[in-house]
């Protein structure tokens, strides 16, 4: 079994140049956390993605949608979609989940 935690998982992070860490990876699926400062500069990626929201509030652009967030919700970014948190409070911090192949998975 694996445990990933908040609180050891920010503070592996401090100990980190940059706003993300890779937390455990097995087969197609890597979690992290990330935090951003400031801005969120991030680009889209080549693989499907979740993000669970540990902490704070802000608002979450994907493609043409905005939302506002808060800690406990998921969010889910297909693959090569454009997005990024916007406005988010100073203890801002998410789990991401990435999994599957490159390019995404399709609809079944």
């Amino acid at each position: 079994m694996t445990k990933l935690t908040i609180k050891d998982s920010l503070q592996r992070l401090s100990q980190h140049r940059g706003t993300f860490i890779r937390l455990f990876s097995r087969g197609t699926l890597e979690v992290e956390i990330y935090k951003p400062e400031k801005v969120d500069l991030q680009k889209p990626h080549t693989r499907d993605e979740v993000y669970v929201i540990s902490a704070g509030t802000g608002e979450f652009s994907c493609g043409n949608e905005k939302e506002s967030v808060a800690a406990g919700d998921v969010l889910f970014v297909p693959a090569g979609i454009e997005h990024r948190f916007l406005d988010f409070s100073d203890d801002f911090s998410t789990w991401v989940f990435f999994y599957g192949a490159e390019g995404g998975e399709k609809n079944m």
